[in-house]
C-alpha cells in the first residue's frame, strides 16, 4: 500500500514539474515576440513639453497657541515650591465642592478663584502643566501650590521627589 502512495505520489510531483516547465516556455517566447515588436516600432519624439502650473496665494496661517484660546499669560510667581496631593483625598470633596480626582489637572491654590487656569513650569527641566484651581491649600508655609498627581508627575524630573520649584503663570482673559 505504501509503495503505491509513494509512486502515485512521485508521478504528481513529475506532472507538476513538467507542466511549469511549459508555462515559462510559453512566456518567454511571448516576451520575446513583444521584444521584437517593440523594436521594430518607430521610436516616439522625446522632446518633453514642459507644463506651466498656477499656485494659487498662499493665504497667511494663524497658529493655534495656548494663549489664542485661553488668553494672555502673565507671570505671577517665579521660585514657588509646589508639591502634590497625596493619594488618601482621591474622590473626597474639594473646597469648590468638586470631587478631587487625581488623574485630572487640577491645583490647589490660597489666593486665585476657583477655575482659574494655570500654567505652571518645572525650573529644572522647563517641562509645563496647565491646571484649574479647585481646592485651596497647601497648608505648609513653605509651599505656593498643590497639584494633582498626575499635573505633578507630568512635570517632575525626579519622580520620587514630592516638591519642586515651579514658575505660576495665569491665563487672562
Amino acid at each position: 500500500m505504501r509503495k503505491s502512495i509513494t509512486v502515485l505520489f512521485l508521478f504528481a510531483i513529475v506532472a507538476l514539474v513538467s507542466s511549469q516547465s511549459q508555462i515559462i516556455n510559453n512566456q518567454k517566447t511571448s516576451t520575446q515576440k513583444s521584444v521584437i515588436q517593440k523594436s521594430t516600432v518607430a521610436p516616439k519624439d522625446t522632446v518633453k513639453k514642459t507644463k506651466v502650473l498656477v499656485l494659487p496665494q498662499v493665504q497667511e496661517v494663524k497658529k493655534d497657541t495656548v494663549e489664542d484660546k485661553m488668553g494672555e499669560l502673565v507671570l505671577y510667581k517665579k521660585d514657588a515650591h509646589a508639591s502634590y496631593y497625596a493619594d488618601k483625598f482621591h474622590g473626597r470633596r474639594t473646597a469648590s465642592g468638586a470631587l478631587f480626582d487625581m488623574h485630572k489637572y487640577t491645583a490647589a491654590h490660597k489666593k486665585f478663584p476657583f477655575g482659574t487656569k494655570l500654567r505652571v513650569t518645572n525650573q529644572a527641566n522647563g517641562q509645563s502643566v496647565i491646571v484649574e484651581v479647585t481646592d485651596r491649600g497647601p497648608f505648609v508655609r513653605s509651599r505656593e501650590i498643590d497639584l494633582s498627581k498626575i499635573a505633578f508627575m507630568e512635570i517632575a524630573k525626579n519622580k520620587g521627589a514630592g516638591v519642586m520649584i515651579v514658575t505660576i503663570e495665569v491665563f487672562k482673559k
